[in-house]
């Protein structure tokens, strides 16, 4: 991957990959943190942000499962504490967390994530966010073509009706995204910023901040 370099605006480039499950809840506290890093940093740098997949749970059902019993087996007793942790932090980004709908598979979510990267990155990040909006926020399935759709869009990326109608488009992109950036790591979210300094977790934007003055250098 490319180290930063100057930029036509004569910035230093910083290079964000990241990556992330579309049913993550630390990927959207460290995508909002993020966000404020790079919206606090413009003066000084110019960014590229790209988002690569990752698998919670790669066995997920297609069908989808009800996400707060699907919580509750995963994390027993801790279930509710966790739950009340994140409610927490997300009232603190302005949003309320919804444990409502269904949960499941994440591989449409990534090989639409992936086709928005083909027409542009800000569209992909942006594809991100309406996925993480509408799965933790307002109760929609991940696994839901229509969902997805819709989200697709909002961004203005077109195309994506067709393009998940056949499985095997984006498979291959997807895999071999997973196996270059996130077959090393055991958690998400992860970010490896100009190629060599890694974060993890749901950072404050401070952090980010600090991590983008270092990888500058």
């Amino acid at each position: 991957m490319a180290q930063a370099s100057g930029s036509n605006t004569g910035k230093k480039l910083i290079r964000i990959d990241v990556s992330s499950d579309s049913v993550c809840p630390w990927c959207f506290v460290g995508k909002k943190n993020l966000d404020k890093a790079v919206a606090a940093s413009k003066d000084q740098f110019d960014f590229e942000i790209k988002w690569h997949p990752f698998f919670l749970n790669p066995s997920a059902p297609k069908e989808g499962v009800n996400k707060r019993q699907f919580y509750e087996s995963k994390f027993g007793s801790r279930a509710q504490g966790i739950l009340s942790r994140m409610t927490e932090i997300f009232r603190g980004l302005g949003m309320e967390y919804d444990l409502s709908g269904l949960t499941g598979n994440t591989l449409d979510s990534h090989r639409l994530i992936y086709f928005a990267g083909t027409q542009g990155l800000d569209k992909q990040h942006n594809l991100v966010e309406e996925l993480f909006l509408g799965y933790f926020t307002q109760g929609r399935y991940i696994g839901d073509r229509e969902f997805l759709v819709e989200c697709a869009k909002k961004v203005g990326v077109e195309g994506a009706a067709e393009f998940l109608e056949n499985p095997d488009n984006g498979l291959k992109e997807v895999y071999e995204d997973l196996e270059k950036y996130s077959a090393n790591i055991s958690g998400v979210p992860n970010y490896i910023i100009n190629g060599k300094h890694q974060l993890n977790g749901g950072q404050p934007p401070d952090v980010f901040m600090r991590a983008f003055q270092v990888a500058a250098n």
